[in-house]
């Protein structure tokens, strides 16, 4: 079977990429977010438990997974959740040999400030469950990093507003979108679109399942769905945020912005601010 997965932060675009899937594809089964005992959405304690190390309980989160999704009859399962990046993109090549990838990427500014947004309105609601427990007996918000991850070892002791965390957040998971690509030599398997632009091209949604080699429905694609907005917040980038983002990105290791200087995003206006060109 033909598995398909988003390599994304949250707020990139996933939940219309879902959208995209379901309401073209043929002989697919498509999911957006998991949340199952026989099909684990891997976020929460799978987060913890890869910050820490502990592989073999990630690794045993992926096995039901994968045990779930062969049990599908379809000709391709698609799942868009952003949850690979942040628990087990090391293990997918293991269970998942024949897979394809869609990198979702979206302005590094307007992501931080979306995701802030989104967990301000979760907080404020109440929502239930949004905390999840680390082994340590840790919270952490159950759709994020747990600030365990080495990346926000450079700020132990300093204060960072939600938005800059996010920044980081950020930073950390398009790390891991190359290292995953080049550690398992998937870059011939993985098809890089910008969020929102080309999720809203019909040619470039064309070319996504071209390039999936997924039947569909029609040759005009259906450009249509949920877009998954935060209620009665817009997400609007400040220049205070501007200043924010280039505070923490200036105090970050060189390492941890290398990758912003090869494509995909040498070509991006908007990434100048992560190669040291200017905001």
């Amino acid at each position: 079977m033909l598995t398909i997965f988003a390599l994304a932060s949250g707020r990139s675009g996933t939940h219309f990429l879902y959208q995209l899937l379901r309401r073209n594809a043929v002989n697919c089964v498509c999911r957006h977010e998991t949340y199952s005992w026989s099909n684990p959405s891997m976020f929460g304690r799978p987060i913890y438990d890869f910050a820490v190390g502990d592989l073999d309980a990630v690794r045993g989160q992926v096995a039901l997974k994968a045990r779930w999704i062969a049990r599908q009859r379809s000709a391709a399962y698609a799942e868009t959740s952003h949850a690979l990046l942040k628990s087990w993109f090391e293990l997918a090549s293991e269970f998942f040999p024949d897979l394809r990838l869609v990198h979702l990427v979206r302005d590094v500014l307007h992501v931080a400030k979306s995701e802030a947004n989104r967990e301000e309105l979760c907080h404020r609601w109440h929502i239930p469950f949004r905390y999840a427990k680390g082994g340590d007996g840790s919270r952490f918000f159950r759709w994020a990093l747990t600030g365990r991850e080495p990346i926000f070892g450079s700020f132990d002791g300093k204060s960072l507003t939600r938005f800059q965390w996010y920044v980081l957040q950020w930073i950390e998971i398009e790390n891991r979108a190359m290292r995953m690509l080049d550690r398992f030599s998937l870059h011939d398997r993985c098809l890089t679109l910008r969020s929102p632009d080309d999720l809203n091209d019909p040619g470039q949604v064309r070319r996504l399942f071209d390039f999936l080699g997924v039947p569909v429905a029609s040759s005009t694609p259906v450009i249509d769905g949920f877009k998954n907005a935060t209620p009665w917040v817009r997400t609007v980038v400040t220049d205070d945020d501007r200043r924010q983002a280039s505070e923490v990105i200036a105090r970050l290791p060189a390492e941890h912005l290398a990758i912003f200087r090869r494509p995909p995003y040498s070509s991006w206006s908007w990434a100048a601010l992560l190669r040291g060109d200017g905001a």
